[in-house]
């Protein structure tokens, strides 16, 4: 049975997340954004995801086409559970997960934005091999939260090459490279900031 969508009272009714390529739903970045949203004084539900591989106990990751699939799967399932529609969900993770999710949304997916962690822009020591040919397909506000070190992409680049996105961008900085080991509360601080900035980014 479904529900029925009612008017959202804010633009973001849930957040969806997804893993790194070589991590699960339970990874402690995504646990711990769970706990910050829970304890807002207007909690933001969070739904964790994992991708068809690491359901299946497989290693490599999914191609885009089934993790695009697999995540509209999802974000409509979640949206459905409260009462709302996908518009009204920020979708995003760390790495891998980050970027099937800006591609179902680049492809059509409709989100309230997009929460970006370690977003991977080429692999590490490979910049000319860049993941970039669908950024100019997300018109809607991203977040990027990133270690300045992270060889998946340094700081230079992720300006240079989210210009190519119509939507607000946010670009947030942190000490690290791509694990952002012990950078959790930076983390979850940038992605509360920005969610509670958000009515302005969509309005």
């Amino acid at each position: 049975m479904h529900a029925t969508p009612r008017t959202p009272a804010r633009p973001v009714e849930g957040v969806l997340l997804t893993p790194g390529a070589g991590a699960g739903r339970d990874h402690r970045t995504l646990v711990a954004i769970e706990h910050a949203l829970a304890a807002l004084a207007d909690p933001v539900p969070v739904r964790r995801v994992d991708f068809p591989y690491r359901i299946a106990g497989r290693r490599m990751p999914d191609r885009p086409p089934v993790a695009v699939a697999h995540l509209r799967e999802q974000a409509a399932a979640f949206a459905d559970e409260l009462g709302t529609t996908t518009d009204h969900l920020v979708l995003g993770g760390r790495s891998y997960g980050g970027r099937m999710c800006s591609m179902a949304v680049a492809e059509g997916l409709s989100a309230a934005g997009l929460a970006l962690i370690s977003y991977p822009l080429h692999p590490p020591g490979r910049p000319e091999r860049l993941r970039t040919e669908h950024l100019p397909g997300l018109d809607v506000p991203v977040l990027f939260v990133s270690g300045r070190t992270d060889p998946f992409a340094t700081p230079e680049e992720l300006v240079e090459h989210t210009a190519a996105i119509p939507g607000r961008v946010t670009r947030v900085e942190l000490p690290g490279a791509h694990d952002l080991r012990g950078q959790d509360a930076a983390v979850c601080g940038a992605l509360v900031s920005w969610l509670e900035h958000l009515p302005d980014a969509v309005g």
